[in-house]
């Protein structure tokens, strides 16, 4: 197994998903590498951030000496607020997410199945910490689904799997999965691998990952 050369960061991770995103859209960001989305927004574009602790017109963190203590997202992280931003209580907030008016959510995960089933809230062991949140309504709720993850576990355990070992969030929802090595399509046929990480190369990034990859024509 060759050793990894270059890649993206998690930062160029963000901004590459950043840049799938539609002028116009509503997009809900997850807690963790998501939340670093907010930051790339495209000059020419304008995307409402959206926070189920009810928050519309989420901006990136604050700058250093700007911060202020009451504007959160649901990942308890200082943000801002955009000009026209609007606060509501959670409830409502969520009756956005059921009701269908968020248009993408990007958000992290534990393990993606090929089938596009996502596993990102437990890892089902006896000690786990139920962490949920509002990742089942998320996906539920809302057509579009990303993720943004490391390709693999800190111990080198591939993230997308032929199939989830991990209790589900939801079946069948992933869309498209950005990496530090590759973003990834979950298509009827399984992986497609549609844009390569600088220096990462197709073979590298199959032998890192626990399901068979197609490659993009």
């Amino acid at each position: 197994m060759t050793g990894k050369t270059s890649g993206w960061s998690r930062d160029e991770m963000a901004q590459r998903a950043a840049l799938d995103i539609p002028d116009g859209a509503y997009v809900n960001l997850g807690i963790g590498i998501p939340e670093q989305v907010a930051k790339f927004v495209p000059a020419d574009r304008e995307v409402i951030y959206h926070s189920e602790n009810g928050l519309l017109g989420m901006g990136p963190a604050p700058a250093a000496g700007h911060e202020d203590p009451d504007l959160i997202n649901a990942g308890k992280k200082q943000v801002t607020a955009i000009p026209g931003a609007a606060f509501f209580h959670h409830a409502d907030s969520f009756v956005m997410i059921r009701g269908h008016h968020i248009d993408i959510c990007v958000l992290g995960t534990m393990q993606v199945a090929e089938n596009g089933d996502l596993a990102n809230w437990s890892t089902g062991a006896p000690d786990a910490i139920p962490a949920v949140g509002g990742a089942m309504d998320l996906v539920a709720g809302v057509e579009t689904i990303y993720v943004i993850t490391q390709h693999c576990t800190r111990t080198g355990e591939p993230k997308l799997v032929d199939a989830c070992s991990y209790p589900l969030t939801g079946q069948g929802v992933v869309n498209r999965i950005y990496t530090d090595l590759a973003v990834i399509d979950v298509t009827a046929e399984g992986f497609e691998v549609v844009e390569l990480a600088p220096g990462i190369s197709f073979d590298y990034v199959q032998e890192h990952t626990g399901a068979r990859l197609i490659r993009c024509n």
